[in-house]
């Protein structure tokens, strides 16, 4: 048994037992990896996978296990390299995020500014997707970190660090009757067409939950993954706009109006996400710290360990 044996099966799982896409990820051959995972079932005694044919089409039972023992052994191993890079050079490496739009475009720009100034030698990626596809970024190892607002809390093997707390506005054409709404309630956004984020985006389920509560069902006429879209269409007229304050800028937006709309939802929480047990560089630290101050080194260290520190907002 090896690293490298492990590696295949976690690859050939994650890639949904596609084992010509897991030896492409691998940069090997398709024979290559199914010889492999051969061996080690052999070794093991156990299938890890059922066959048809030459297909894989599922994983058994004693397989799950083995999965799960892999990607624990293959995180430690990762964790060991990030240990060497931490006392080699500290201020030199890779760090690659996973966010959703709305934090991308509005929250994390002057964070990214700061951080590159101090760390001018470590290397950036980002990786934009849903609440869903951001955790599985960070869960499969493709980003280090995931910055989004809902989602996270339904992966135990991410740790969630809450950021700040924000909440919506409505936003339309200039000179629309709703922006002259006093007090802006439910029932006055209902009787207009809504245009809002995707199910999947920016607490959502915020909105819907609101709008329930008062026996509502407003006329979604359109739904969008990000808030520059949703802007675009409210300009165009096509209904009345429900977004994160934090996404309109009156020197931006000249050609819509806003009224805060914080006192109709339950405000959302911004959280980071990071694997359990991760090792982390020292400069992810100062980026997570950065992005919001009262995460410290210690107390994002507590977390990662399981220690139930609450550090607030």
């Amino acid at each position: 048994m090896n690293i490298q044996q492990l590696r295949y099966v976690f690859e050939v799982a994650r890639h949904r037992l596609n084992v010509s896409e897991a030896a492409e990820a691998l940069f090997t051959s398709q024979p290559g990896v199914s010889k492999q995972v051969r061996l080690l079932e052999e070794e093991l005694g156990v299938e890890i996978f059922v066959r048809h044919g030459k297909r894989l089409v599922e994983v058994t039972e004693p397989g799950k296990q083995v999965l799960a023992i892999a990607a624990r052994i293959l995180q430690e191993v990762d964790n060991l390299r990030e240990v060497g890079a931490e006392f080699s050079n500290e201020a030199t490496g890779s760090l690659s995020i996973a966010f959703t739009h709305t934090q991308a475009r509005y929250a994390l720009p002057p964070v990214v500014q700061a951080f590159m100034a101090r760390y001018p030698h470590v290397r950036l990626s980002f990786h934009q997707g849903n609440p869903r596809q951001v955790c599985e970024y960070v869960l499969s190892g493709v980003a280090d970190i995931a910055i989004a607002t809902e989602a996270i809390a339904e992966h135990e093997d991410i740790v969630m660090l809450p950021c700040y707390q924000w909440n919506r506005c409505v936003i339309a054409p200039l000179r629309h009757p709703i922006l002259e709404t006093k007090p802006l309630t439910l029932d006055a956004i209902a009787s207009y067409p809504l245009v809002t984020y995707d199910f999947a985006f920016t607490g959502r389920n915020k909105i819907n939950e609101a709008f329930m509560g008062r026996g509502l069902k407003p006329n979604v006429v359109l739904t969008a993954i990000d808030s520059d879209v949703i802007k675009t269409y409210v300009a165009m007229g096509l209904g009345v706009g429900i977004v994160a304050k934090m996404a309109f800028d009156p020197v931006v937006d000249k050609n819509l109006g806003m009224v805060d709309a914080s006192h109709l939802f339950a405000s959302s929480t911004t959280r980071i996400g990071l694997r359990r047990n991760a090792w982390l560089r020292g400069y992810v630290y100062a980026f997570i710290e950065c992005f919001a101050p009262h995460l410290s080194r210690h107390v994002v260290d507590v977390a990662l360990a399981g220690g139930g520190e609450d550090p607030g907002l």
